[in-house]
């Protein structure tokens, strides 16, 4: 008889790790497919200049309400303006505002919900009393009175006080959601042990904190850029956003578009198609991003 190994080798293979974003595609392709728009639209307003066919500004009283053709492919409007550029165009304003408002008001947001369940207490009640208030108003009404008081404020090309109106309504909805987040990582084993170590109030909120709460400031902040596009398209087309002759999506919808929507529905249904394209692919992966980094969604 032959004798029997002293030892048995196990040999495995270990499963090789997707790259991320290779993992994204795979497990949420809606998503991926709103990112692939989003990714489109950002590529459209860098090259906008050698994308557009002509020049959104330029005037062409020969193609007035002239309709899709090989030489205008959306169509002109009532100024002779081609429609497809004014859309590349428009797709700057649309994402400066929308990122810019969506960075802003989700950034104090974030932070005003990490002070506030931090803190709790008095600061607590005082803080979430006042999102209250601010939530009491609809989105679109709180905007129209903060832009109807400031005014206009353009610096560098871009309305900041647009962008604050914009901003502002997203504040309180950001900070319970990142309230509720730091509220669950406030009472940890090791922050207990940061305060006890005698670390200051910043430190911990910034080193300990501040890093476990990313993921749902990220998924907020995401969202919220179609929110934002939005409604800088409903305050334009209401004349309190950008004003003639600025390529912008919500502009394109008002003024004479109204009138020549019979004649001309093109100048309508293009811009249209544009903002609900945009609002769709940010909201889709908004809300895959949401389930991609969700460890409980995951399981």
């Amino acid at each position: 008889m032959s004798a029997m190994p002293d030892t048995i080798t196990v040999t495995y293979k270990v499963p090789k790790r997707r790259h991320p974003v290779l993992a994204f595609i795979v497990q949420q392709p809606l998503g991926a497919a709103g990112l692939g728009i989003i990714i489109l639209m950002i590529l459209g307003a860098i090259f906008a200049p050698w994308v557009a066919p002509y020049d959104p500004l330029a005037v062409d009283y020969a193609n007035l309400l002239a309709p899709p053709s090989l030489e205008h492919l959306l169509g002109t409007d009532n100024f002779g303006r081609d429609v497809l550029s004014r859309i590349i165009h428009g797709s700057q304003t649309a994402l400066a505002v929308g990122f810019l408002s969506s960075l802003i008001g989700s950034s104090i947001g974030a932070m005003i919900g990490v002070a506030s369940a931090y803190f709790g207490g008095r600061t607590d009640m005082i803080i979430q009393r006042l999102m209250d208030i601010i939530l009491a108003f609809p989105i679109i009404v709180l905007a129209l009175a903060v832009v109807s008081v400031l005014g206009k404020n353009v610096i560098l090309g871009i309305d900041w006080n647009l962008i604050i109106a914009i901003g502002l309504p997203m504040v309180p909805k950001v900070a319970r959601v990142v309230r509720s987040s730091a509220l669950a990582i406030r009472e940890m084993p090791y922050i207990d042990a940061a305060r006890t170590a005698g670390f200051s109030h910043p430190r911990i909120i910034l080193r300990h904190i501040v890093p476990n709460v990313t993921a749902p400031y990220l998924i907020m902040l995401t969202a919220f850029v179609g929110q934002a596009i939005l409604l800088e398209a409903s305050l334009s087309f209401l004349g309190l956003g950008v004003t003639e002759p600025t390529p912008a999506w919500g502009l394109m919808l008002s003024g004479s578009a109204i009138d020549f929507y019979q004649q001309a529905p093109w100048m309508i249904v293009f811009p249209g198609v544009a903002i609900s394209l945009a609002v769709f692919a940010f909201n889709l992966f908004g809300d895959s991003l949401r389930d991609w980094l969700d460890p409980k969604i995951k399981l």
